[in-house]
């Protein structure tokens, strides 16, 4: 299963050191469960993305790909990819840009023929470099903020509700950052998505998963709060909540946070694991501790 982290410091950036690809055993074997590519977007002072990515496996390059990123942002969204849909190229590795925005996305959505015709439709299609469901539902998100006017919360409720009606979904988990605010979905509940509020005097230097790694000493000594999303806890903090299906968040530069529910209680054409190929059946499976495939 693709990890997905994001985090918003609030309305100052932050430094941020990101370790991905980490385990607790062995860091080869165990990244050819999540051998397809990993990336990490932030934003500039001056607002705009900066995108690292690649799509090599660590037991390909393992000092490459376990190396630490040392970035300032407001917001932060790192992704480690087991590939569904699209080959291992730099072209299909997480995060997206479009826009201004960054996407990352962990789930699986079919019919990608009748997506690209509605994409065409409206005239976005343009946007899609690579083969994965992911960049395109982002050109979908992409094509209806232009068209309303840039109300990001209004694109990923229409986007995603005409997915949910429209095409073969088993799950559309997506964060979506721009320099200053953070969107999250967690639809329907196949994978899990959590979210942690964490407030100024919580002791949070560095947290980790079984992927990702990421340490801020800024945040801790200057006691500043943050929202972190994770496929899994970072850490034993209990205030950690498993974002409910089809919910929304939107995170803004004050950290407040808004919550939505906008999208169908389930989609109209669900998939179980039953129904996937080979490939994107692997790759939606959760990683048990411990396991070497």
């Amino acid at each position: 299963m693709c990890r997905l982290f994001a985090m918003h410091a609030g309305a100052d950036p932050v430094k941020a050191t990101f370790w991905l690809l980490t385990a607790p055993d062995s860091l080869a074997q165990q990244s050819r469960r999540e051998a397809d590519g990993f990336g990490i977007g932030a934003y500039d002072r001056e607002g705009r993305p900066v995108v690292e990515k690649a799509p090599i496996a660590a037991y390909e390059d393992k000092q490459f790909a376990a190396e630490a990123r040392d970035l300032e942002s407001i917001t932060f969204l790192a992704h480690v990819r087991y590939a569904s849909t699209g080959g291992e190229l730099k072209v299909n590795t997480h995060p997206f840009e479009q826009d201004n925005r960054l996407l990352a996305h962990n789930g699986v959505v079919e019919d990608l023929d009748r997506l690209d015709v509605r994409l065409r439709q409206l005239g976005v299609m343009d946007l899609v470099k690579g083969e994965t469901d992911s960049e395109r539902v982002f050109a979908l998100i992409t094509a209806e903020a232009r068209s309303n006017g840039g109300d990001v919360d209004a694109a990923i409720a229409s986007a995603l509700s005409w997915v949910a009606e429209n095409l073969r979904l088993f799950a559309l988990n997506i964060i979506v950052t721009t320099a200053a605010d953070l969107w999250a979905v967690r639809y329907p509940d196949t994978h899990p998505l959590y979210v942690l509020e964490l407030s100024a005097d919580d002791p949070h230097s560095g947290m980790t998963t079984q992927r990702i790694s990421v340490r801020s000493q800024e945040l801790s000594d200057k006691q500043r709060p943050a929202v972190l999303l994770a496929t899994e806890k970072m850490d034993d903090n209990p205030n950690w909540r498993l974002m409910n299906s089809g919910e929304l968040l939107h995170i803004k530069p004050s950290l407040q946070i808004e919550t939505s529910y906008p999208l169908p209680p389930s989609p109209r054409h669900r998939l179980t694991l039953a129904d996937l190929n080979d490939r994107a059946a692997a790759s939606q499976r959760p990683l048990k501790v411990g396991s070497v495939p």
